[in-house]
Parts: C-alpha cells; structure tokens; sequence
C-alpha cells in the first residue's frame, strides 16, 4: 500500500510515462490495438483493486488534485477550438458531423431505457460521459467527472466500451473504402466542392505549427492553473446564486465545466489560441486526470462490460441506419461521412486516418472535424446528462 501522497502521483505518472515511452520507442504493435491511454486506465484499475492507492494519503491527494488539473485540461483543451477556422470546413462538412452527433445520440436515448437495467446501477452519468466521448474524445470523457454524477465503476465500463466499438469501428471504416462507389451510387453522392474544402482545411491546420519554448510551457501551466481556481470560485458563486432563485440542480461542478468550457472557447479567438504547447499541455493534463480516475475504480467494476459493448453495438447500428437515410436525402459520400463519424467517436486524432485513407489532401478535414467535436463535446455530454437523467 503507497501511505505517502507523492509517492502515489510520483507512481501514477511513471505509469503513463513507462507506457508512452514503450509505444514511441518500443513500437510494440499492441499499442496498435489497444492505445497507451487504455492501458493506463487498466493497469491502475487492477492496482486500486490490489488495495496499492487504498490509504488516507492516495484519498486526500486525489481529492486535491483531480478537479483542479481536469479544470485546466478543459482550458488548455479547447484553446485550439477556434471557431473562425472551422468555418473552413464549410455548412455542407459541418452538417454531415453534427448529423454524425446527432444519430449517435438518437442511438443513446433510445438505447437506454433497453439495456439501462443489464449495465448496473447509477449509469446515467457513466452513459452522458461516454456520448461526450463519442462527440469530442477522450478529454471530454473525463470533464463530465467533474460536471455529472459519474459512478466509478460505471466509468470503468463506460470506457472498456468507448475501446471495445473505436477499435472495431475504425477497422470497419478503413474496409468500407473499398465500397465506397456503392454507397455514392446508392446515394448519389455529390463530391465536387470536396477538394476545395480538403485544401482549404489543410492550409488553416499547417499555419498552427510552431515549436514551443520553456517559456511558452511556463506561461500556459500557469494560466491554466490560474483559470482552474477563478472558474471553480465563479462555479461556486454561480451555484448559491441559483440556489437562492430555485435553481438548486445546476450543482457547482456543472457550472464550473460550463464556465471553463465558455472561457476557453473565448480564448481560443484571442492570441492566447496560438500559443505553441497547447496539444502537448492538453495530453499532459489528460494522462495525469485518466491516471487519478483509474486509481479509484476496482477491475471487479467490468464484470458487467460486456452487456455495455452490446449496447454500444445497438448504438452503431442505429448511427449507420439513420446515416446512409440522411446521406440519401442530402447525397453524402461515404467519405465525409465516414471522417465525420469517426472525428465523433475517435477524435482528432483518429478521424485523418480514415480521411486519408480515401486522398491524403483530405487529411486536414479529419483535424477540424476532431477539433469541432472537442469544442462541442461538453455541451453535448452535460445536454445527454439531462436526458439520461430522466430515462433512469
């Protein structure tokens, strides 16, 4: 058992270092399959199940730390998400993503009240996280922590299956390429502004890479530790003022994710959006959140997993039925459909894959798409929160 709070995020961080460090150099092929960040979540899950992070001193330590660095992460997150550079993408790409969100949403709600009873208990908050996951990624996931009631070993669950149907479905998607004339056929696909957009897209993602100094590391740290303390005191200041007109459900958390979420979309039109740093910073910020939640969660919370990848299956279908339905009435073609859908549920990182799969000039459309879902995925998970909340 770690008695000795730095020991324990000392412990947490070698981790996600000894991990990243092994995919990097190492170019173990697992990390193919199954990335750096599950296997840090898994590893110390069966840790905390051990009883090695079960003392008063791992307690008051995660408790110091969790919400003041996942509040930064949301900020540091989404200083990229400049909305002026995501008009790049045009009203035709920007209607096929949230057509993207909004089918797996359909898919969550009506999925719910089905499979609600086989997932265990108190999963709203765990299913609100992961539909943020699956508009925005992996950082958004761990924001509704903080903003929703989430049940730790309903997160445990929630994330096997955000693991279990991304791997699967970017699979899926890269075998689709090769049917891709069938569905533009089926649907009549119109492709002819897709280059233009495509060029445009890759000129505004290549201007945003500088090399970052000391100073800019120095500078952002601080800032984002800055807006984490101002937001939770605003949070709170919000959460007794609504409290005194009635408004009691809107809990300090959700204000404060609100708040930070507003802040940093703000920012992001500022030069403050240019800073270099900001996606190391924000990976940084989101291993360490992911290493502290896992610390807390017992692997014996999984045993109901598989019934969740059942449900995320029922998902997917429902997404691709009522995809192919809308792609025949607005004649979407597989590829920008399948980049949109893959920026929801994989991210930035991820949907370039799929797009680059079809024209490497594409590529660029996949990065504002995944940036787009980072700067929405908050408001959509706490909106899903609400819902879920009234289907449990």
């Amino acid at each position: 058992m770690i008695t000795n709070g730095f020991t324990y995020i000392a412990f947490l961080m070698f981790i996600a270092g000894a991990l990243l460090a092994a995919e990097k150099y190492g170019k173990w092929k697992v990390f193919n399959y199954v990335p750096p960040l599950v296997w840090i979540y898994v590893l110390n899950m069966v840790f905390c199940t051990m009883g090695l992070y079960k003392s008063d001193a791992c307690a008051q330590t995660y408790s110091a730390l969790k919400n003041n660095l996942l509040y930064a992460m949301i900020f540091v997150m989404l200083l990229r998400c400049d909305f002026r550079k995501l008009a790049k993408l045009g009203g035709r790409m920007l209607a096929i993503f949230f057509a993207c969100s909004a089918t797996l949403f359909v898919g969550f709600v009506v999925g719910y009240p089905i499979f609600k009873g086989m997932l265990g208990k108190d999963t709203w908050g765990a299913v609100a996280a992961l539909y943020a996951s699956w508009v925005g990624g992996s950082a958004n996931m761990a924001a509704m922590q903080a903003a929703l009631p989430v049940d730790a070993g309903a997160y445990s669950c929630a994330l096997a299956l955000d693991t279990v149907c991304y791997s699967v479905w970017i699979a899926l998607l890269l075998m689709a390429v090769k049917y891709a004339d069938k569905w533009n056929n089926a649907v009549k696909a119109d492709t002819s502004k897709l280059q233009a957009v495509a060029d445009a897209a890759n000129a505004e993602v290549a201007k945003g890479k500088k090399k970052a100094s000391a100073n800019d590391w120095i500078f952002l740290i601080g800032l984002s530790l800055v807006v984490s303390a101002f937001s939770q005191v605003v949070g709170t200041s919000l959460n007794g003022a609504l409290k005194s007109v009635g408004l009691g459900m809107f809990d300090k958390g959700t204000l404060t994710t609100l708040f930070v979420t507003i802040l940093g979309l703000i920012c992001a039109l500022t030069p403050l959006g240019k800073l270099p740093a900001v996606e190391e910073l924000s990976n940084v910020y989101l291993y360490t959140v992911v290493s502290l939640l896992a610390s807390t969660a017992s692997v014996s919370d999984l045993l109901s997993a598989p019934m969740w990848v059942v449900y995320g299956v029922f998902i997917l279908v429902i997404h691709v039925v009522l995809m192919f339905l809308l792609s025949k009435a607005f004649h979407w073609d597989l590829c920008m459909v399948s980049t949109a859908s893959l920026a929801n549920i994989g991210g930035s990182a991820s949907a370039p894959i799929v797009a680059s799969a079809y024209d490497p000039s594409y590529a660029g459309i996949g990065v504002l798409m995944g940036v787009l879902g980072a700067a929405v995925g908050n408001f959509c998970g706490l909106g899903a929160g609400v819902v879920l909340k009234m289907l449990a």
